[in-house]
């Protein structure tokens, strides 16, 4: 993968009718994939070496972002998810690497702003079900 601007990164947020609405300004994302792991080591193990349970352990995946809200309809959707505590279909698009989709739950949302600047925002999302990845 050649080197991308962070900007080309997208997070959308399913608008309930099919379609999806960008989140709207996020000036950083960051996403975190990972696997909690099961360790199987035992009395047994060659040379007491640990052994892990090959695909047993606990996937999640983990977002946060920080921006302005650029129009209304992202401000709401999002707003409207946290106070929810709802598992909403979001999608996240990082471009020559590939796309992830599945429910995710609005786990913080924060909101700052200076007297003589912009509101801003920040969120976090945590996985809460099956997460698929379409290579791009």
């Amino acid at each position: 993968m050649a080197a991308q601007a962070g900007k080309d990164m997208l997070l959308k947020i399913s608008d309930g009718a099919g379609g999806f609405v960008t989140v709207a300004g996020l000036r950083a994302r960051t996403l975190s994939l990972n696997a909690k792991t099961i360790d199987a080591t035992d009395s047994d193990s060659a040379g007491r070496w640990r052994e892990l349970l090959a695909g047993a352990g606990v996937r999640s995946v983990a977002v946060s972002g920080a921006g302005v809200f650029r129009d209304a309809a992202s401000d709401a959707q999002v707003r409207q998810s946290f106070f929810d505590q709802s598992a909403r279909t979001w999608r996240l698009i990082v471009p020559d690497f590939g796309q992830l989709e599945g429910p995710f739950v609005v786990a913080a949302l924060e909101y700052a702003g200076e007297h003589d600047g912009e509101a801003t925002f920040a969120l976090s999302l945590a996985s809460a079900g099956a997460v698929t990845f379409t290579a791009l």
